[in-house]
């Protein structure tokens, strides 16, 4: 009882549209209205500044995260954690309160594999860096960073490898129109 009481309160909160909300507060702008219409935090950044950005970026991983290390410390041994990132991921992609519209899962993701395999999350979190640092497109970034997470999974955290890579696969299948437009020029 405890578990499904756990899960499904980790989709009603990771669905809590962080963007919307702290756009609003910081600039009185709905940030599907400006630049890619989408949620997240480099959208945010674009549409109410870079402290809401940050905001919405630490509010989204803290979806993941939050949830994922919970069921580990109340549930260990069990696949309670595993299944928390998946539906904080759905919960945030698929949002009940935006007509299950939502963001890419890039933040809410990492937050969730931070507390599954934490070393290999943060080298990746680091080629995401590096990779936004060298061509200033966050997309790039984090198709980089799902690519390579499952690897360094697999080598340093095998156990939390299943999820890993269904959190990679569901976050290149999120940015599909950014693929489409980066192989075509044109990702601004």
């Amino acid at each position: 009882m405890i578990a499904a009481v756990h899960l499904l309160l980790t989709w009603l909160i990771a669905g809590v549209p962080t963007g919307i909300l702290v756009a609003a507060l910081a600039a009185d702008v709905d940030p599907r209205t400006v630049g890619s219409g989408n949620t997240g935090a480099t959208n945010v950044r674009r549409a109410a500044g870079d402290a809401a950005g940050a905001w919405t970026l630490a509010g989204d991983a803290l979806k993941g995260f939050v949830p994922v290390a919970l069921a580990a410390w109340l549930l260990p041994g069990s696949a309670v954690a595993a299944w928390a990132a998946l539906l904080a991921f759905a919960g945030h992609c698929w949002s009940p309160y935006l007509g299950f519209r939502g963001g890419k899962g890039v933040a809410t993701s990492a937050g969730a594999l931070l507390a599954l395999a934490p070393l290999p999350t943060l080298l990746a979190v680091a080629v995401w860096v590096a990779v936004v640092a060298a061509t200033r497109r966050s997309s790039l970034g984090a198709l980089a960073a799902a690519a390579l997470l499952p690897f360094l999974v697999a080598w340093l955290a095998p156990a939390a490898l299943p999820v890993t890579l269904a959190l990679a696969v569901g976050v290149v299948l999120r940015h599909r129109a950014n693929i489409r437009r980066l192989l075509a020029g044109a990702e601004g």
